[in-house]
């Protein structure tokens, strides 16, 4: 029994020891990228910009404008990338859990679908101050995001709370959405189409600290709520709904709370980010194959993983085609594809 017990508790430092491992890295790669292509900056300059807008004197010296690009337009984009992957990739984890389908992700839930449907409402169609200005934009984008979450979540609600019942009606939406979306910029005009076009490429141009500061909050508060269900969720993804409501778990409640937490992070960050898949498909497979399924490493470790892909997708579209930027979704999606595949094919056997 100690062996076993010691056993147990070497794993689970094993765990914690891989979590720190992939955070040193992603917080490594951040602070690398931030100069990364500026000529004659050294990554010390990084920590010069941070002391200085801290210190209030961001505008003094020869290097003030090295300054500014570095605390007004790369550290912003590099955080966004970061919290933008942590979150994705942990929304994907809860619907995968919830629904016990690893094929499940935010985009198959309509979720981006419906941003995308905000979004080009408000480019298209919008009239005022407000809804011709980014922030109406990314506010009409997060609403109807959260409108999809709970359509979702109120039709399954109504024909019983299950986890098909919940793919089906996403992936409905998702269909619905997209169709919306396409005869928005059918009778769009070309400029306006264009705007709608680049939105749903998905990218960090759009990056500032406000958007950082709101995206961080959200995944903290989310991130909080998701770990406190985590002993729920491991005894939900693994087992039946009459299982775990043998075991004294309210799975309905569980499933509403978890999964609509999972949906306010993917409409938070996509209503900043335009829309980004793959993350949220394929960090939760990596992780789970690397650190297991149990919520309390399995969270975090993908969160983190989500960041790490997301980090090197945006580096890789601002460098490959230099100067050209290519937007992170079309290259997560580059990535994500023979990824994906080839996990399907490793684990063609547990998915039979």
């Amino acid at each position: 029994m100690r062996d076993l017990k010691q056993e147990y508790k070497n794993e689970n430092k094993k765990k914690i020891l891989l979590i720190v491992t992939v955070v040193f890295i992603m917080l490594v790669s951040a602070y690398v990228f931030t100069t990364l292509g500026m000529k004659n900056i050294s990554n010390m300059q990084t920590l010069v910009s941070i002391s200085k807008a801290f210190s209030g004197t961001l505008d003094n010296g020869a290097d003030a404008a090295s300054n500014k690009v570095i605390m007004l337009l790369r550290l912003p984009r590099i955080a966004l990338a970061m919290l933008a992957g942590i979150g994705l990739a942990v929304s994907g984890a809860i619907m995968q859990s919830l629904t016990r389908n690893y094929l499940v992700s935010p985009f198959t839930l309509g979720i981006s679908s419906a941003a995308a449907f905000g979004a080009s409402m408000s480019i298209v169609f919008g009239v005022g101050v407000f809804f011709q200005s980014e922030v109406g934009m990314i506010s009409c984008a997060f609403i109807a995001s959260c409108i999809c979450g709970c359509i979702v979540y109120g039709i399954s609600r109504y024909i019983g709370l299950n986890p098909s019942s919940i793919v089906l009606v996403g992936i409905s939406l998702n269909y619905l959405f997209s169709a919306m979306t396409a005869t928005i910029e059918f009778f769009a005009k070309e400029h306006k189409l264009e705007a709608v076009v680049q939105w749903t490429f998905g990218s960090f141009n759009r990056a500032t600290w406000e958007s950082v500061l709101i995206t961080f909050i959200v995944i903290v508060v989310g991130l909080a709520i998701l770990i406190i269900y985590s002993l729920k969720l491991n005894v939900m993804a693994t087992n039946s709904d009459e299982m775990a409501k043998s075991l004294g778990i309210n799975v309905n409640k569980a499933r509403v709370v978890c999964g609509m937490t999972a949906i306010l992070l993917t409409a938070t960050i996509i209503s900043f980010t335009g829309v980004i898949g793959f993350v949220g498909l394929i960090a939760p497979h990596i992780a789970r194959l690397l650190i297991g399924d149990n919520h309390l490493y399995y969270l975090p470790f993908a969160s983190v993983l989500g960041g790490i892909l997301l980090l090197f997708s945006d580096m890789i579209g601002k460098f490959i085609l230099y100067p050209v930027n290519i937007p992170v979704g079309i290259v997560i999606s580059f990535l994500g594809v023979p990824l994906f595949i080839h996990l399907i094919l490793m684990k063609r056997r547990s998915l039979e």
